[in-house]
């Protein structure tokens, strides 16, 4: 956890279920060191609900060494890697910095911010890939000789604070939820105290107290020339860009339940040190502050990732996979799901099997990868709900329902968690059938659905209409109805949990239905095939952009070739009556 202490979020928390189903064990450590645990979006519907938790950072690393020293067949060396081994055309191993020289099948690269790495506090500038770590050297030119594209990109991380400096008298409470919702699909439990984070906001002083260091800000004297995170901006990129804004909300966040530091997300910054200091002190709730360290930017090399298929293998360099901010990416999430899906297939054409994908409409992590190998990135990529086309389908409940199935079949998922879902998939579908089924009379139901301030009924009815009604819940229906709180309980440990899947699936079945038909549409591009049908330099009924992108990207199908920016319906039209021709 080099910056924030926390995994998921917005859109980010689905890819970290998405993870889980697919047999992961992110969610599993997150659920095993979470300090506070929380659902986003609840006010807005199912479709974007997502799950976040602060983690405590010292329990987080050696709970995730403990999954790894447990993993069979699983070597650890560890060493610097200097150099990519390439002969004929493929990856086939790698040197590292004490002249150890490891032989591969497949390697996938998962350097983070380590290539290059270059941190900037003011005008001092210090090598590494995160403090007190060294950056890597000589493996990005070991790439970057072969034809691959690199390029640079920044990202920065916030100051660290002492909470026994800190007036928490003067900052509003955040705490989080205890109810049954948690990252991991399995039987996991959140054994760690929960504890809260804090909310306080800038002010017109702080902001005048960070412009008097703008002149010396790397972002803004030229030192700094790569891109940063649009949607995760420094406090100094706050306040230039949204000049009139009198104040920022920043959260206070604890790093663990056994020390006093603490993490200031919201006030990332690369400003020099006592510029830093003293903005906060302009704070009330902070005008105390001892610092543990200040915030920091972090420039490193990315590979651009137009330049890899959807298994994330390099259309350059065959056996080499990259995954994570290598590719251009921020975040934890983002990363691990490329890392799941790159050593998948790296250990897929290391034993002969067939390529493992996943479509738009399938996860999180499809969305994602398809718009990094056809979009590219310009800065670094973060996920949102809104570049999912079909986020209905895309809920963080249902990831087990859309990935385990295929997870298990190509030996991702073990047989445990397989049996787990096979269980709540047949409890599920059983209350869903129970529901459509079962008659409910107007005498043994109406006096409930009064004294829940929803219209009585007039004539029977099926359950399943009553449980779509927005006041009613299976729950509060079990309460009534005694087989159907029986058939909630089918699987005692999670019946919460089901009884959600359920009612999530009865609800918005109509708009679930919709959206797989628009998906079902898409499908038909995806299936026709187009990589080497094409030379695009010579058809010039496509326009002179769409030759260009669509020669530099190479898309594999024509629904990919759609989504090309600057690729419009009517070159599709055209490349359609072309196949058909």
């Amino acid at each position: 956890m080099s910056c924030n202490p926390a995994i998921g979020g917005i859109a980010k928390g689905q890819i970290v279920r998405e993870i889980d189903a697919l047999g992961g064990r992110t969610a599993i450590v997150t659920d095993a060191t979470a300090i506070q645990f929380r659902m986003l979006n609840r006010s807005k519907g199912p479709a974007v609900w997502s799950p976040r938790a602060q983690c405590d950072r010292g329990k987080f690393i050696w709970q995730w060494r403990t999954e790894l020293d447990r993993t069979p067949g699983l070597d650890i060396w560890q060493d610097m890697a200097t150099e990519l081994i390439v002969e004929g055309g493929r990856a086939c191993g790698v040197r590292t910095v004490w002249g150890a020289e490891l032989r591969a099948g497949c390697v996938v690269i998962t350097a983070g911010t380590f290539l290059g790495g270059l941190m900037h506090i003011g005008r001092r500038k210090v090598e590494g890939g995160r403090i007190a770590e060294p950056a890597s050297h000589g493996l990005t030119e070991s790439i970057t000789r072969h034809g691959i594209r690199a390029g640079r990109m920044k990202t920065g991380t916030p100051v660290r604070i002492d909470r026994r400096s800190v007036h928490f008298d003067e900052m509003e409470a955040q705490e989080g939820e205890a109810d049954f919702h948690r990252f991991s699909f399995m039987d996991t439990a959140r054994p760690l105290p929960q504890l809260p984070c804090w909310t306080c906001y800038t002010n017109p002083a702080v902001h005048e107290a960070l412009r008097t260091g703008l002149a010396d800000s790397p972002l803004y004297n030229g030192q700094i020339k790569s891109i940063g995170p649009r949607y995760c901006p420094s406090i100094e990129t706050k306040i230039v860009t949204f000049p009139d804004k009198g104040q920022h909300p920043l959260f206070l966040e604890p790093e663990g339940t056994d020390t006093n530091e603490m993490y200031l997300n919201g006030f990332s910054s690369s400003l020099p040190m006592d510029v830093q200091i003293n903005a906060l002190r302009h704070i009330p709730a902070l005008r105390d502050a001892k610092v543990y360290r200040p915030g920091y930017a972090i420039e490193y090399d990315f590979f651009d990732p137009t330049q890899l298929k959807h298994t994330l293998e390099s259309k350059v360099i065959g056996g080499l996979f990259l995954a994570g901010q290598v590719n251009g990416t921020t975040g934890y999430e983002e990363a691990a799901g490329q890392g799941l899906v790159a050593g998948a297939n790296a250990a897929l054409l290391c034993g002969g099997g067939e390529p493992f994908e996943m479509r738009r409409d399938e996860s999180y992590i499809g969305v994602l990868i398809d718009d990094l190998v056809t979009k590219g990135v310009d800065e670094p990529y973060r996920m949102f709900t809104s570049r999912a086309e079909y986020r209905i389908l895309l809920r963080q409940d249902d990831a087990d329902a859309r990935l385990t199935e295929r997870a298990y079949a190509i030996g991702l998922a073990d047989r445990t968690r397989y049996d787990w879902w096979m269980e709540k998939k047949e409890v599920v579908e059983g209350i869903i059938d129970f529901c459509k089924a079962t008659h409910v009379k107007p005498a043994e139901i109406n006096p409930f659905l009064e004294n829940h301030s929803t219209t009585p009924l007039r004539e029977g009815c099926k359950l399943i209409d009553l449980v779509g009604r927005p006041q009613l819940s299976l729950a509060l229906l079990a309460e009534a109805l005694p087989a159907l709180k029986e058939k909630i309980n089918a699987a005692p440990n999670r019946n919460e949990e089901i009884a959600e899947a359920a009612e999530i699936r009865i609800k918005y079945k109509g708009y679930i239905e919709r959206e797989q038909m628009v998906a079902e549409k898409m499908h038909r591009l995806e299936d026709i095939k187009i990589k080497g049908r094409f030379n695009y330099a010579e058809l010039q009924q496509l326009s002179t952009e769409a030759r260009q992108k669509l020669a530099a990207i190479d898309p594999a199908t024509l629904a990919q070739a759609s989504r090309i920016p600057g690729v419009s319906p009517s070159d599709i039209n055209v490349m359609l009556v072309l196949l058909g021709r």
